[in-house]
């Protein structure tokens, strides 16, 4: 048990998932957030929050890649841990991920297979599965004649996201910590956390404000990711699916309550407005061609987020000026942030 009190900037998804270890391993933990907690415009509530570390390889790399499996084998035992306390069951599935391409988009899931077989670790590469159109039937028959074939990514999985969210509040509140809401942090030092004109004391800071960190980490920027949340009755998915293009790879993650997140774009701009009509026209279109019973998906939510990016799109764990920070998550940060967090909590709690 230690008596740290630890000061975190920022409760998205890694900076209240550290609050959270840090509260189970006795710490006193103090978490500041210029927005509330239940506020959905956020980069972690703004997420098909899909766990696909093969899958992430063919537009990453290694690193990313060695993160995301040992976030694998983290996320079960963590929502069990959130089920043991009281919680609700996180809805998570690891049931693999399906790829497919139409017929003249075949050249596309064809580059993306030989980028996989050349990153991908000797290892890992059983993982993958080529099929036919009869298999993969077998694997997802909503989508029985509609594709020649495709690939079946083994061990991949996703967890709904604002479960998971919603659930740490509530176990941050019991296990005691100390919420600073809709309160922006104006500067995070050795030591203490400037917020509303306020100075707090803390053994050690935590800066994990993703893009508003940009102040303190000149190399971060934001990455503008959109979502669009579906309601369809007509259509039963398993399991993930991507569909490649050329200009962009959709995905579809599958819900509880026959709702579905789709998502593909990924947008060079800081702008913070709300989705564009491009965007919905392109997300819409490529829903539909995946099945046309999705013609019928009632719209449940359009939006957008700033997602932190470095330079080389890796996350990073860094100690600058005295201060930790956990940032640059960019389009990883289901799939990375449970190893991230739980590699600094480490090194917070050996001080």
């Amino acid at each position: 048990m230690s008596s740290l009190h630890i000061g975190i900037a920022g409760a998205g998804l890694a900076g209240r998932t550290l609050a959270w270890r840090l509260l189970r391993a006795g710490c006193r933990v103090s978490l500041f957030d210029a927005r509330q907690r239940d506020d959905l415009a956020t980069a972690s509530m703004t997420a098909a929050a899909m766990l696909s570390p093969l899958a992430e390889l063919a537009v990453s790399d290694e690193v990313v890649f060695a993160l995301g499996q040992r976030s694998m084998r983290l996320w079960p035992q963590w929502i069990a841990e959130l089920a043991e306390a009281g919680m609700e069951p996180v809805y998570f599935r690891q049931q693999g991920t399906l790829v497919v391409a139409h017929a003249p988009d075949n050249a596309s899931l064809e580059h993306f297979t030989r980028l996989l077989q050349h990153k991908l670790p000797e290892a890992c590469r059983a993982q993958v599965h080529t099929l036919n159109g009869q298999t993969l039937a077998q694997y997802e028959p909503a989508l029985a004649g509609r594709f020649d074939g495709g690939l079946f990514l083994e061990g991949e999985g996703q967890l709904a996201n604002d479960q998971w969210m919603a659930a740490l509040a509530v176990e941050i509140d019991r296990l005691g910590g100390q919420w600073h809401e809709g309160q922006a942090v104006e500067r995070v030092e050795e030591g203490r956390m400037v917020c509303a004109g306020k100075t707090h004391a803390v053994d050690i800071a935590v800066d994990a404000r993703g893009v508003g960190s940009k102040p303190q980490w000149l190399q971060l920027r934001g990455v503008r990711g959109e979502v669009l949340t579906v309601e369809c009755a007509g259509v039963s998915l398993q399991r993930p699916v991507r569909l490649m293009h050329p200009r962009y790879q959709l995905y579809v993650a599958p819900r509880p309550n026959h709702q579905f997140v789709v998502g593909a774009t990924e947008l060079e701009s800081e702008d913070t407005g709300p989705v564009t009509l491009r965007s919905t026209l392109e997300l819409g279109s490529a829903l539909y061609s995946l099945h046309p019973a999705f013609g019928e998906a009632r719209v449940l939510r359009l939006a957008a987020a700033l997602r932190p990016a470095l330079d080389d799109h890796r996350p990073k764990v860094a100690l600058r000026e005295g201060v930790w920070h956990i940032n640059g998550l960019y389009r990883h940060g289901y799939l990375c942030a449970p190893a991230l967090v739980d590699g600094l909590a480490h090194k917070l709690l050996t001080l």
